[in-house]
């Protein structure tokens, strides 16, 4: 009995615990992986799947405030959202009106260099000054490099309340 070299070494059990110890790290290592993983890729991926927004009408101002056969300058304040990124930009839009029931909003960015032009009522025309664009009071091109009309909004009149479509 003084001789514990003979003695039978239980392997199995001890490799088993071992064993048992090593995928006991593993699985609790994947949990942790996993519980970084997911919300990480749903943040990654999240804008990317989010479906497109439907059109946003924009608030204007009164419809009382537009004078009959002047262009009025009315601003607007917009969110655009791109991936997690969120900018806050100012719309600005000349609204016409010649009898008071249907509007035309024009944008007050020049389509040459993207000045922003300026009503000269005496004139009765937009003003850019950029290369000296002007645009009669319906956005056409009169002279200058402009290459097109000033854009358009479409516009809408709700309740006393002009609204353009901006996205």
């Amino acid at each position: 009995m003084g001789d514990v070299s003979r003695l039978p070494l239980n392997t199995d059990r001890e490799l088993g615990r071992r064993g048992f110890l090593r995928f006991l790290t593993w699985a609790i290592g994947g949990v942790i992986s996993l519980g970084f993983a997911i919300p990480g890729l749903g943040f990654l991926l999240g804008p990317a799947l989010q479906s497109r927004k439907e059109e946003t009408w924009l608030p204007l101002g009164a419809a009382t405030k537009v004078p009959l056969d002047s262009p009025t300058l009315f601003k607007a304040t917009v969110k655009r959202t791109t991936g997690w990124i969120v900018n806050e930009e100012q719309i600005a839009a000349f609204v016409l009106t010649e009898d008071g029931r249907e509007f035309i909003a024009m944008s007050n960015i020049c389509t040459h260099l993207g000045c922003r032009v300026r009503w000269i009522a005496e004139r009765q025309q937009f003003l850019s000054p950029c290369h000296n664009g002007v645009f009669d009071k319906y956005g056409n091109v009169v002279s200058g490099p402009p290459p097109r009309p000033l854009d358009r909004y479409a516009v809408k009149e709700e309740n006393g309340q002009l609204f353009i479509l901006g996205g």
